[in-house]
């Protein structure tokens, strides 16, 4: 069985409920422990200007997949799916983006994937959520976990935990 780390984010559409189903349809693609993070309202990093807030989330879980191209092309079924579109502009709003950031302890890097994510541990809105359902796993290529990786980013970034249905509930 491998470990498989997932981010994912949405800033059209409507981006919590999209969050929710791709984390429903990623479930299936786990052979077990799956855990999915708390939503998370994100500033732009990146963007183009005048690019929205965005939702982020992550998702662990394990597969009995041995490399991680399938899982790449099922993250892009899913994408279109719930509409995302092509386009040349980098990180343009979009219904969903879905990134492997891990799998395993696989280090890798090609035209199509490098592994770990090569820019998540500059990233709050990845590795806040990341930490949640991961905190203890250590990052390829360091001695340290992911949520001593966390810790460590110094950004602007804007972060806000959304409450949980079961909190808006209770």
């Amino acid at each position: 069985m491998t470990r498989v780390l997932v981010a994912l984010g949405s800033n059209r559409g409507a981006s919590e409920a999209t969050i929710h189903a791709a984390l429903s349809d990623l479930g299936p693609l786990s052979c077990g422990g799956f855990r999915a993070s708390s939503l998370w309202r994100t500033s732009p990093v990146d963007c183009p200007p005048g690019t929205g807030d965005f939702i982020n989330a992550a998702a662990a879980f394990e597969t009995r997949l041995a490399a991680p191209q399938p899982l790449l092309a099922a993250f892009k079924d899913m994408e279109r799916r719930h509409g995302r579109a092509e386009t040349p502009v980098r990180n343009a709003p979009r219904e969903l983006d879905i990134d492997l950031l891990l799998f395993g302890d696989c280090m890798a890097e090609s035209a199509a994937l490098t592994l770990p994510h090569p820019r998540a541990l500059m990233r709050r809105f990845v590795m806040t959520p990341a930490a949640e359902v991961a905190a203890h796993w250590v990052w390829p290529g360091t001695c340290a976990t992911i949520g001593e990786l966390a810790m460590q980013i110094v950004s602007a970034e804007r972060l806000t935990r959304l409450p949980s249905a079961a909190q808006v509930a209770g």
